[in-house]
């Protein structure tokens, strides 16, 4: 196996970013490309990522599996700078890493064995159901999450007769709204709630991208996509359920 990858900008903000929820990781690799999916130890969250075959300059890869330390992975991918170029090849139990700029640099990371489930995201997810979907400015659901953060660690996703609602509440509140010239909104009135810790680590997906989309229901698991150029990365959340309601 031996793919390579011309802006590898991308590749090391998503894997940092997966780094907060999971430690180890299956990348995948197939004729459509690079993916990952993975829970989280605490059973609350799940991610996806796909780079698909086109985005890399060089795809020589098989249907293969490798077991990988994020930590390690993302230590390194932080050498990589703007205009490096990054190189992949498996050899045996050992991934060489190959950044090149002005320099040549090489790095070798030691595969492992993960003994947490192997999940697929695609498969996970079709079997949600999603009545309400959001598609609004990623700058604009960052503020959100941020303002409700200061006064709950949990927000309620809310959509009601064409408008989006976050807000959050305890002893203190915060809320933004939105109306459809500010969101695409479509689907049914929907209201859930879900942890701002876990949403805070997701915003810095959103960084990547204009646009965030969302898609939930009453008291369903949320489903956030970021798309950005030549990667897709995503995420499942579990709903905050309580017995009361803030």
């Amino acid at each position: 196996m031996l793919v390579k990858i011309q802006n590898p900008v991308a590749l090391t903000k998503a894997v940092e970013i997966i780094s907060e929820l999971v430690t180890e990781v299956r990348i995948k690799f197939s004729e459509f490309g690079l993916s990952i999916s993975a829970i989280d130890p605490a059973n609350v969250s799940m991610v996806g990522f796909k780079i698909p075959k086109s985005a890399f300059s060089q795809f020589e890869a098989g249907t293969e599996t490798l077991g990988i330390n994020l930590e390690n992975l993302k230590q390194i991918l932080k050498r990589c700078g703007s205009g490096s170029s990054l190189i992949l090849e498996r050899k045996e139990n050992v991934l060489n890493i190959q950044i090149q700029d002005k320099i040549k640099r090489n790095f070798t990371l030691s595969l492992i064995e993960i003994e947490s489930e192997d999940v697929d995201f695609h498969e996970k997810e079709l079997r949600m159901e999603f009545s309400s979907k959001v598609e609004i400015n990623s700058s604009d659901l960052i503020a959100s999450i941020e303002d409700c953060a200061i006064v709950a660690d949990a927000c309620s996703f809310v959509t009601d007769n064409g408008k989006f609602i976050v807000e959050a509440k305890s002893l203190n509140s915060a809320m933004s709204e939105f109306s459809g010239d500010e969101a695409k909104i479509e689907g049914e009135n929907s209201r859930a709630k879900y942890s701002l810790e876990y949403l805070q680590k997701f915003m810095k997906g959103a960084k990547l991208c204009d646009k965030t989309f969302l898609s939930f229901a009453e008291s369903h698991p949320l489903k956030i996509e970021f798309k950005a150029s030549g990667m897709e990365l995503d995420f499942i959340l579990a709903p905050r359920v309580e017995e009361m309601d803030d």
